[in-house]
């Protein structure tokens, strides 16, 4: 098997890009930390655990082994949740392709990564392990998109940033199709914010929507636990879902789609333009409006199901993640944005609020209270 392209990550989305690679005839490896998936992707033509009732094409391979992936590779896409994708980046340092700079590579995760100089955008951080050929030449892959409708076909738009106008090319000429439509960028900075922050607003989408589709909308006050709570804090009244309307979910989206411009053009974005394409005001709306985003469904489950009062605060939360049972990586950005518009002096209202409301510090219906006050 002669393959010269591998997707370093075996979830969800990973696998539906590895897919669209593949079925345009390219022999494509992918690699999972799961011998179990490894082993179902090879043999059954499988991801039941991520992509159930997608069949993969016979041109996507597997292996459980990441440097055998990384090695060798002219191009290499990184698709590992946040979290978790420094652990993998330094696992694949080995790989000769990569420490002669022989690869092309190209992230798909989205967030921040924190760092000792505070939480940094995903592709500055990875410069600072992969050597010096990468740096201005890492290519970010992001827009609207979900992959339950990108693994099915269904049109999707993405957006292929680089300070590498060639790589930028190169790689949305190898992802595009008649199905997925692949446009370059210059503005790396912009489309990483985007992509990341709009998971916070997502969060806050979906409590509103958990808020607004139940008409006796309750919920238990939080639960006390090791001073974590905020004093005096009310359960959601009755009827609150009456008080919110299709326009209170658009006020939320041009207020949230201000906040992720707002920290874009402090984090070094470039073009305004980068906050009103696909990779701006797309990705925000489909993140929020979609029956796929993890993130809304989390903020729903906030309010439906009393998620987080198993947990102490946020930090308890991301260590105890995997009890959720899917990765809202919102959750991990709630925190370092909160830190990033601190430094930049920034007023973030929603994401701030998305963060205090994970960290146990105040109830979605106080913060609901408190940012209508500022807006009125």
């Amino acid at each position: 098997m002669n393959t010269n392209i591998a997707v370093i990550g075996a979830g969800a989305w990973g696998t539906a890009i590895a897919k669209a690679i593949a079925e345009k005839g390219h022999e494509t490896l992918i690699w999972s930390h799961n011998a179990d998936t490894t082993d179902e992707i090879n043999h059954q033509r499988r991801n039941s655990r991520y992509l159930p009732d997608v069949e993969l094409p016979a041109k996507l391979h597997a292996t459980s082994d990441i440097s055998a992936a990384a090695d060798g590779r002219e191009y290499l896409i990184l698709a590992l949740p946040s979290l978790f994708l420094m652990d993998g980046v330094k696992q694949m340092l080995n790989a000769t392709s990569i420490r002669e700079g022989e690869s092309a590579i190209a992230v798909i995760t989205k967030g921040f990564l924190p760092t000792p100089k505070g939480p940094r955008l995903i592709l500055e951080t990875l410069e600072d392990y992969l050597p010096g050929f990468y740096r201005n030449s890492l290519v970010y892959i992001a827009g609207p998109s979900h992959a339950e409708e990108v693994s099915r076909g269904k049109i999707t738009g993405l957006i292929a940033a680089s300070e590498n106008p060639k790589n930028s090319f190169r790689f949305r000429d190898l992802i595009k199709s008649n199905r997925l439509l692949v446009f370059s960028s210059f503005d790396v900075r912009g489309v990483q914010v985007a992509a990341a922050v709009k998971n916070v607003i997502a969060i806050a989408f979906g409590m509103l929507d958990a808020l607004k589709t139940s008409g006796e909308a309750s919920a238990q006050p939080l639960a006390s636990g090791a001073g974590n709570t905020a004093s005096g804090v009310s359960a959601l009244p009755c009827g609150l879902g009456a008080l919110f309307g299709d326009g209170t979910e658009s006020l939320l989206l041009a207020a949230g789609l201000n906040e992720i411009q707002t920290l874009g053009f402090a984090m070094g974005a470039t073009y305004p333009e980068t906050f009103t394409s696909i990779s701006g005001v797309g990705d925000l709306d489909v993140t929020c409006r979609s029956v796929f985003g993890r993130n809304r469904r989390f903020g729903q489950d906030i309010i439906e199901k009393n998620i987080l009062a198993p947990y102490r605060n946020l930090d308890d939360l991301l260590t105890r993640i995997a009890e959720i049972g899917y990765l809202p990586e919102g959750v991990a950005a709630a925190k370092y944005v909160k830190i990033l518009a601190e430094k930049h002096k920034l007023k973030m209202p929603i994401a701030f609020g998305v963060y205090r409301i994970i960290n146990r510090e105040i109830s979605p219906i106080d913060f609901l209270h408190s940012f209508l006050d500022e807006l009125a």
